[in-house]
């Protein structure tokens, strides 16, 4: 099975540390945060496509071909347009189910080994400002109903946390040019759902590391956590 990380952005929230390594080699615990990302991975993901951009090539001379036993491959996103943009650059490399993930955020292992027993399915998790992120409204039966990216008014406090399970027939769902310029996996997603149900997995660990302050409040529920010896983490 299949990964694709998005690493591609200029990291711009968490300058100046950006300045001069790509956010995906900024250290959590004093381990780059796409190594925690790729150490949470169920064992069946044996191959990781990451989406490369800005000083990209720092992450291929960090990781090399392999990491850990799993095979790596770069794709070059060539211009910032988005997720979906990202995600497309993926796709002749695609082989049937993949996992679907972003570069910035600590995930548990458990809540991403749950995530692959389902045909299609989305991590989240409640956040206190759901402004900042892709919300989300199930359904009864816990499937996905609707998804807003950066809503001003939220429905519910429950965001995608970057973890979805996903198949080439994403790819059958175009995703609009927003007037940013960028192209959001948000819209290709609910469209699959209307079509394929979408388990919504809400999961207990996930810490998005988004700005500078967040690098110290990671470490501090990543010791707690150690020193609880939590299995939910790796």
């Amino acid at each position: 099975m299949q990964a694709v990380i998005v690493a591609a952005g200029e990291g711009k929230r968490m300058q100046p540390l950006t300045f001069e390594r790509p956010k995906p080699l900024i250290e959590v615990n004093g381990k780059p945060l796409i190594e925690h990302i790729i150490d949470a991975l169920p064992p069946e993901i044996d191959e990781i496509i990451i989406v490369i951009g800005y000083k990209g090539q720092m992450i291929k001379d960090h990781l090399g071909d392999s990491y850990k036993g799993r095979k790596i491959v770069y794709v070059h996103q060539w211009m910032a347009a988005g997720t979906a943009h990202a995600l497309s650059m993926a796709r002749p490399f695609l082989k049937g189910k993949f996992l679907f993930m972003y570069a910035d955020d600590i995930h548990g292992a458990e809540a991403l080994a749950e995530t692959i027993k389902h045909p299609y399915s989305i991590l989240a998790a409640p956040h206190e400002d759901p402004s900042k992120f892709g919300v989300i409204e199930k359904n009864e039966d816990g499937t996905l109903l609707r998804m807003v990216e950066k809503p001003v008014n939220p429905a519910t406090n429950l965001v995608n946390t970057g973890g979805i399970m996903l198949d080439e027939r994403i790819f059958d769902y175009p995703a609009p040019r927003h007037e940013t310029g960028e192209y959001y996996i948000t819209e290709p997603i609910e469209s699959l759902s209307k079509d394929h149900p979408i388990m919504v997995i809400e999961q207990p660990l996930w810490i998005p590391v988004g700005y500078p302050d967040d690098i110290a409040k990671a470490e501090e529920i990543l010791k707690a956590r150690a020193l609880s010896q939590d299995s939910d983490l790796i």
